[in-house]
């Protein structure tokens, strides 16, 4: 049977009105079933409830000496076969209309607090990142070896402009402003110019007001830098700069 079949027959295998065969089935698809078995705890709850509705009281004797009287001469009683399941198969279908609400509620309250505690987790994990930057920054800005360089816009960008701070042994902080927007397919690339050749610190894009913060780190290896730059490049960088310069700045010597 499909699932929806299977848990139209919870309030049946409840009541105890399924057949060996059914319940048999009905009790193997449980363990692996988290709906099924919420809506027999709840039947359960249910079928107690009712039993419990009646207040019990004591006969009267008038009445206890007629049922044993009565008892005494029993009496054939035709049943029809269709009677009982009739009654269980109501008794079922009043049992789900009843709980049917509280689970269907129950279940929207349950994804909305998974949806929440999602959220919650990725709040923390940008926070977590912040955080780890911000370490970053003040543990670079204090580095004995820190140097500032002040980068200027170039005819691409002339409105642009930018602040490095750089340490061989803790890396470099970079702050853009102004920058252009960029394609989906390109991306800003930051260069260190050295003797030896360019060399990549890192790939960034603007947000919508054009600026930009990096926290990267660097090469302790690398060769004394002369400039830093700042070009337009494919998304993803390249191993040397191919597009237009967009910010420029001199490095002072060591």
């Amino acid at each position: 049977m499909t699932h929806e079949e299977l848990r139209g027959q919870a309030g049946a295998y409840v009541l105890g009105a399924l057949d060996a065969a059914d319940r048999d089935e009905f009790e193997a698809h449980l363990p692996g079933c988290v709906e099924c078995r919420a809506d027999v705890r709840s039947l359960n709850r249910v079928t107690e409830a009712l039993a419990c509705a009646a207040a019990s009281r004591e006969p009267s004797p008038r009445l206890r000496a007629r049922v044993v009287a009565g008892s005494a001469a029993p009496r054939p009683f035709p049943v029809s076969r269709t009677v009982l399941p009739w009654f269980l198969a109501a008794a079922a279908s009043l049992a789900l209309a009843v709980t049917a609400p509280y689970t269907f509620r129950l279940r929207d309250e349950t994804r909305q607090l998974a949806a929440t505690l999602r959220d919650l987790t990725a709040q923390l994990r940008d926070r977590d990142r912040q955080l780890v930057a911000v370490r970053s920054e003040v543990s670079l800005l204090a580095a004995p070896d820190v140097r500032r360089v002040d980068l200027r816009g170039q005819p691409a960008a002339p409105g642009a402009g930018a602040r490095a701070f750089w340490s061989r042994t803790r890396g470099v902080y970079f702050v853009a402003s102004n920058l252009p927007p960029v394609a989906a397919d390109k991306a800003y690339q930051l260069w260190f110019v050295t003797t030896a050749g360019p060399v990549s610190a890192s790939v960034f894009t603007p947000d919508e007001r054009g600026s930009a913060e990096v926290v990267a780190g660097i090469n302790p290896g690398m060769a004394a830098p002369t400039a830093m730059a700042v070009t337009l490049e494919p998304a993803g960088g390249v191993p040397a700069p191919t597009g237009n310069m967009y910010l420029v700045g001199a490095v002072a010597q060591e």
